[in-house]
């Protein structure tokens, strides 16, 4: 399982903003690197909340640690305090 974590470029604060994470189910990624699938979902699920989403940058990461939470595969797309409040319990 892929976790796309999503963020937007905040230039001001030189930094990136958290703004949401992405779950990829499939193993078959189309032709496409992890890179291409998961930044032209990110623009397309996240893009109507940003001014620019050529903005939106994504950092993909392998993940096993969620894989038997069925509800956290089965949702798919997540806001940044979704992810957060499920990540809190987790621990």
């Amino acid at each position: 399982m892929i976790v796309y974590k999503v963020f937007y470029k905040n230039y001001d604060l030189k930094k990136g903003e958290f703004i949401g994470a992405l779950v990829e189910r499939r193993k078959d990624l189309r032709g496409k690197t992890k890179v291409e699938t998961g930044l032209r979902w990110a623009k397309l699920t996240f893009g109507q909340l940003v001014e620019d989403k050529h903005k939106i940058f994504i950092v993909p990461h392998e993940s096993n640690l969620v894989s038997n939470t069925k509800s956290f595969m089965e949702k798919g797309v997540y806001s940044k305090e979704g992810y957060l409040g499920w990540l809190s319990r987790l621990n």
